[in-house]
């Protein structure tokens, strides 16, 4: 069972440490400033795979008079440590707060290397990490294996229930949105107008959709855009210093999917033949696009279909 595999891997953590300091499970975090006081740690523009030790989403270390804010600390306790002593190291200061922007394992596993008390997230994302977590957990030890030792599933203890938090002076706006999931966290620093989009946006990266709700995400990419933003942070692919490449890349993906799967299910194309679909030219230097679009048929085609092909023992005479 792959708890017990999970259990096993934390005890032989606490009782042969050796293994930790393997140079093959050690992660290399190279933050880069991209606004002032702030810095962005780039993600493996890749699906999770042992070769990048799931460490594919961006992550932003914000320094404040108050203290070190990171949003989102990766996918495992050991990245998640060594995040923080990159972190701490880079501003002198402790982290005083951690935001989890959503529920996905590739952004939050890492609150096993905090206090849950500094650890905040919307009301629906603790909900849903609650309910889907531990599936989660079980799927990235299964795909990572020892890059996962001694990483367990910790809730955050902070219900964000405000639209903004100060930090000595330096105050974040939180902007509760959803459609990449139920409830996406995005944050607008006062001070630069660095927007910081979570897996809202995507740039020159295929949009993901596990959990989405397309409809509810292009409203929440609509209020993205009409922020007085100076630069994005996606949760995937580069960063983005025009603040509104992103927003328009991942509009325009997630529409031509809908409209592309819509066809695809009215056409009579089974799961397979939509995954083959050709992409268009505008989308060729977009990474993992053929990935995402196979995923997105996974996870949006059946439902499609029991929309646009209702039974015929169910229709009218």
């Amino acid at each position: 069972m792959i708890l017990s595999r999970r259990s096993m891997l934390g005890g032989m953590l606490a009782v042969g440490p050796a293994s930790a300091l393997d140079p093959r499970f050690t992660y290399h975090i190279a933050p880069v400033l991209v606004a002032d006081g702030i810095w962005m740690i780039a993600g493996a523009d890749e699906p999770i795979l042992p070769g990048n030790g799931g460490a594919i989403a961006n992550i932003a270390i914000v320094a404040t008079p108050a203290g070190t804010v990171l949003v989102d600390c990766g996918p495992s306790l050991r990245y998640a440590r060594a995040l923080k002593a990159v972190a701490e190291g880079l501003t002198g200061k402790p982290v005083v707060r951690v935001f989890i922007t959503h529920l996905h394992p590739d952004h939050g596993m890492g609150i096993t290397a905090f206090d849950p008390a500094i650890v905040a997230a919307l009301p629906g994302t603790i909900s849903e990490m609650a309910r889907d977590g531990r599936g989660f957990s079980d799927a990235m030890y299964r795909i990572l294996g020892d890059w996962m030792r001694g990483t367990d599933l910790a809730l955050p203890a902070i219900s964000i229930a405000s639209d903004h938090e100060a930090f000595g002076g330096r105050s974040l706006r939180l902007l509760a949105l959803s459609g990449h999931s139920a409830a996406d966290l995005a944050l607008l620093d006062e001070r630069t107008g660095l927007l910081i989009g979570g897996d809202l946006l995507f740039h020159h990266r295929a949009p993901s959709t596990p959990t989405a709700d397309l409809a509810q995400w292009r409203k929440s990419l609509t209020a993205l855009e009409s922020l007085p933003h100076k630069g994005a942070l996606p949760g995937h692919g580069p960063f983005d210093p025009s603040g509104t490449e992103a927003v328009a890349q991942t509009r325009d993906w997630i529409d031509w999917l809908e409209t592309t799967l819509i066809d695809a299910v009215r056409s009579g194309l089974d799961m397979v033949e939509a995954g083959e679909i050709a992409i268009p030219e505008r989308f060729s230097a977009m990474a993992a696009a053929r990935y995402e679009l196979q995923r997105s048929v996974s996870h949006l085609y059946p439902a499609l279909e029991n929309r646009l092909l209702p039974r015929v023992d169910k229709q009218a005479d």
